[in-house]
């Protein structure tokens, strides 16, 4: 991990340690039975350490802790800590003593020292002491590069620095997938549906604190990881969200357009940005980490230059009774007024009542039109509601729509009882 440069005489001596927390002292088991040669020897001594817990002995963890053996593994969104310190060995009074701690990454140089100025005088057997904090925001390879000057009795200039080289490894395994949602009323909706499956890759259980999505401007965000049980909403995790090394979790979310957006058929369209995930975790003791994502975006479903889906339509109905829908017509170019006419097209089940061919006018770009529409169905069971046409007279172009809902048909005896 230390990498220098060639020693030289120096009255100063600089030491570095990375600051983590400690962890739990695990006690070598060894026990036996009574009737064996050892008799109660063995359990006689585990009473005895001083390190076991006392009326369960038998536990690997014990009451003390254990102070960190080596550098052990940093992880991206952890917060690494080091303890710098720059000690005067020799019997001189050393001048203007300045320290600077760089990191070095694989696209930049960052400066971690607390304070830029130097230090007027260094005593014999004292020392400069300083703790530097970065939160670790890119994997790969890392190095901290501190560099120390001063000035000796004689009015010398000398100079040294150390590199300490180390990895930073990734956590967490996040995968996304997008769901257009389906609809009773149309067959898509602006609604989405965000999976976000989250695996500890590492080899120790985290604790998973939160994990959230920040949508962007142009969503609302319903998280479904939740259920009601007596009036108290509880994680669907249970109540110990900790995740196992190489365990898997997924997290559902729901994402609805903004009403301004909603309204507006030409600005959800294409890729567009959905937000990012908002995760913090915990570790051994309490460490804590955090990892954002970047951006996520999805292709927004296509519908064409003309949009229909339906607002309002019963779910059951009479047999051979009419029944009321609404209908919205959306004009999804940005740039071309149409000129449509609406057709119902009768099928074997399914009755337009009202005058087909009729105008419905010109509908500007982006823009929306509400259709009060009456029909009855001849023929019991659930029944899908199909055969409108929208011709765009202006381009001689028919649009078709078949099965945009069902609605269940039931008997009028059947229905009033």
């Amino acid at each position: 991990m230390d990498v220098n440069q060639p020693k030289q005489e120096h009255l100063l001596a600089l030491k570095v340690m990375r600051l983590t927390k400690p962890t739990l002292f695990t006690n070598v088991l060894v026990t036996c039975e009574e009737r064996d040669l050892p008799g109660s020897l063995f359990n006689q001594l585990m009473k005895d350490d001083p390190s076991t817990v006392k009326g369960a002995e038998t536990l690997m963890l014990g009451e003390m802790l254990t102070l960190p053996q080596n550098f052990g593994n940093i992880f991206l969104g952890e917060t690494f800590s080091s303890y710098i310190s720059v000690h005067n060995d020799s019997n001189q009074v050393v001048k203007d003593i300045l320290v600077k701690a760089d990191l070095q990454t694989s696209s930049q140089r960052l400066n971690l020292s607390a304070s830029s100025a130097a230090v007027a005088e260094l005593k014999p057997d004292c020392c400069i002491d300083d703790v530097i904090h970065h939160e670790v925001k890119e994997i790969g390879t890392h190095i901290l590069v501190c560099a120390v000057s001063y000035t000796t009795q004689t009015g010398e200039k000398m100079y040294f620095r150390k590199f300490f080289k180390f990895q930073v490894l990734k956590p967490l395994d996040v995968k996304t997938k997008f769901y257009n949602a389906e609809s009773d009323l149309s067959s898509v909706t602006d609604e989405v549906f965000l999976e976000a499956q989250i695996q500890n890759i590492t080899t120790s259980p985290m604790f998973m604190e939160k994990v959230s999505l920040e949508p962007s401007m142009m969503y609302n965000v319903a998280e479904l990881n939740t259920v009601d049980t007596a009036g108290k909403s509880e994680s669907t995790f249970g109540s110990r969200t900790y995740l196992q090394p190489m365990d898997t979790r997924q997290y559902l979310y729901c994402l609805k357009p903004k009403q301004e957006f909603a309204e507006k058929a030409g600005i959800i369209k294409g890729v567009t940005v959905i937000g990012k995930l908002d995760i913090v975790w915990k570790t051994n003791l309490g460490e804590r980490g955090r990892l954002q994502t970047s951006q996520l975006q999805r292709m927004a479903p296509g519908y064409g230059d003309v949009r229909l889906s339906l607002e309002t339509i019963p779910d059951t109905v009479n047999l051979e009774e009419p029944f009321d829908i609404t209908c919205k017509i959306t004009n999804c170019s940005s740039e071309r007024t149409m000129d449509l006419v609406l057709e119902m097209c009768n099928t074997n089940s399914i009755h337009w009542c009202g005058v087909s061919g009729r105008q419905l006018g010109k509908l500007h770009p982006s823009s929306s039109l509400h259709l009060a529409l009456t029909l009855l169905s001849s023929v019991q069971g659930l029944q899908s509601v199909s055969g409108l046409r929208l011709t765009d007279t202006f381009l001689k172009r028919t649009y078709e729509y078949d099965d945009i809902a069902q609605v269940c048909v039931v008997s009028s005896e059947f229905k009033q009882s």
